[in-house]
């Protein structure tokens, strides 16, 4: 399983159904990517087993990985249709798709859907967002992102 089981449920939405998608994409004016949909099947959203990325260039984080603690899910409090827009404008993140990703800065970073190349109906590619506000490709799509999650002891981290 992609997340992890604990007791901390802040970031886990309700079930999700056909109807909860469709008003999400209404609300984001977008196409949400089908891996991303259902993985949300499965759980909607939470806290992440693996919570490292490898990247092949430098971060506010560390000199080769970030790390993304949870993925948002849809509907609840914490729907990436409720908080996307607004994260947008709060922290200034350019305006190329869906804020998905919570990193430990709590604001400062971010991991997003990037329909920038595709338009609102494409796969979008999925970026890293930095205090610079440059998008960084991470992976071309939301599937290769979370296939490529690793343990953060990879980079000689801690999980926690």
């Amino acid at each position: 399983m992609i997340f992890d089981q604990s007791d901390d449920d802040e970031y886990v939405g309700p079930p999700v159904d056909a109807e909860m998608i469709r008003q999400a994409e209404d609300v984001l004016q977008v196409r949400l990517p089908k891996s991303y949909v259902d993985l949300l099947s499965l759980q909607n959203g939470g806290v992440l087993r693996n919570r490292c990325f490898p990247t092949e260039f430098p971060t506010s984080w560390a000199r080769d990985h970030i790390c993304v603690d949870v993925i948002r899910g849809i509907g609840g409090e914490e729907g990436v249709e409720i908080v996307s827009a607004d994260m947008i404008d709060e922290w200034e993140y350019p305006d190329i798709g869906v804020v998905f990703g919570v990193t430990p800065s709590a604001g400062h970073d971010t991991v997003m859907l990037d329909y920038s190349e595709c338009g609102p109906l494409g796969e979008p590619a999925v970026a890293y967002i930095d205090e610079d506000r440059v998008p960084r490709r991470l992976a071309s799509s939301f599937a290769e992102f979370v296939s490529g999650l690793v343990s953060c002891r990879t980079f000689g981290e801690d999980e926690d």
